[in-house]
């Protein structure tokens, strides 16, 4: 595969001369926060992280996220946290898009640059730290883990995307593929997140109506979605969230590749009962 891109968030002001309208939309079914909305006014801050800011994409509400929060880290030099995680059951995946930063996970510290991938158990103690000159970006997911009695919490895993060959989607000649940082056979995972890649004209070819949710975050490119009934357009920058069984599907218009960061909810049970904890 050619080499791969990243967006970065470029936050700033549009200028006083700009029209209002614009590509955002949010319905019960789906939302689009497009990424020139992503500015410095709508950043958000969070206790124990230095020089640190955050655009919320996703959070647990009413009629939206249900299952996980999705953070975009701004991290400046000598930023980063060393009591990041404020929630003993929460566990997590970083994606770095920008920059480099420093973590330190089990005990070992790793340098992530951009395409650099950890999952972080519940639990675990960590930090993150950039010791560059530059700012540095990455995403955070955040989930409760759903523990099942007799299966282990899972172990760390830092990886790079550029070492981990794409999967080919079946009956697509190479045109749809995913790039996987978790086997999705191993049922200690309760969520995945993974990159999807479309090539010009590649397509998901029909209107997908399923149970996980989604957050989608375009790294690249620029396509076409099918969001219940409506036809979207997207490119780098932007975010989608998708309901559980809210219909999807999508045509990648090129003239480059369409790639996209995608977070879903897998492998337990549905809970019956509101408010009970998940098993």
């Amino acid at each position: 595969m050619s080499s791969r891109t990243y967006h970065v968030p470029q936050g700033g002001l549009p200028p006083q001369t700009d029209l209002l309208s614009g590509r955002a939309v949010f319905t019960t079914a789906y939302a689009v926060i497009p990424g020139n909305v992503q500015r410095d006014i709508v950043t958000s801050y969070l206790p124990h992280w230095d020089n640190t800011r955050v655009w919320v994409l996703a959070r647990p509400l009413s009629g939206f996220a249900e299952t996980f929060s999705h953070y975009l880290m701004d991290i400046a030099p000598a930023g980063g946290s060393e009591k990041p995680e404020p929630d003993e059951n929460a566990e997590g995946v970083l994606f770095v898009v920008g920059g480099q930063v420093t973590l330190k996970l089990a005990g070992k510290e790793t340098e992530l640059k951009a395409g650099g991938f950890a999952y972080v158990p519940p639990g675990r103690e960590w930090s993150l730290r950039n010791r560059g000159t530059a700012p540095t970006q990455l995403h955070w997911i955040r989930k409760l883990y759903q523990r099942v009695p007799g299966l282990a919490d899972p172990e760390p895993i830092v990886a790079h995307e550029g070492s981990i060959a794409p999967v080919p989607m079946p009956d697509t000649e190479g045109r749809w593929a995913t790039t996987r940082f978790v086997d999705p056979a191993d049922m200690r995972h309760d969520m995945h997140v993974n990159i999807v890649t479309l090539e010009p004209g590649g397509t998901i070819p029909f209107m997908e109506t399923h149970v996980m949710e989604h957050g989608l975050y375009v790294l690249e490119g620029k396509a076409v979605y099918r969001l219940n009934r409506d036809w979207v357009e997207v490119e780098a920058g932007d975010y989608m969230w998708l309901r559980a069984f809210c219909p999807q599907a999508c045509y990648a218009g090129g003239p480059g590749r369409f790639r996209y960061l995608l977070y879903k909810d897998v492998n337990r049970h549905m809970n019956l009962r509101q408010g009970a904890p998940l098993v």
